[in-house]
């Protein structure tokens, strides 16, 4: 008799502290929800962020090509400049 009521305290006492209640379980769900939540906005952040430096990436090679097309208007002209000068100077 005296083993079977320690037997029977020890699963009570199991039984209170090693099962997960409701209230427990409506906790844990809740972190899972907001964990989505955060985890959703990191992700749109993220593709805005990708989209603006996609966007960044497109003007910079615009302004390269600007840029190169510039050099080789430049090095034209310095080139013609270059002949005018020769040229004026045999005269």
């Amino acid at each position: 008799m005296r083993h079977t009521i320690a037997v029977l305290a020890l699963f009570i006492a199991i039984g209170l502290t090693g099962c997960a209640t409701t209230k427990d379980l409506d906790a844990v769900r809740l972190q899972a929800q907001q964990a989505n939540q955060t985890a959703d906005a990191a992700l749109k952040t993220a593709e805005e962020a990708k989209a603006i430096a996609q966007e960044a990436k497109t003007i910079a090679q615009n302004a390269n090509a600007m840029a190169q097309d510039a050099d080789a208007t430049s090095k034209t002209t310095e080139s013609k400049i270059d002949r005018m000068f020769k040229k004026a100077m045999y005269k």
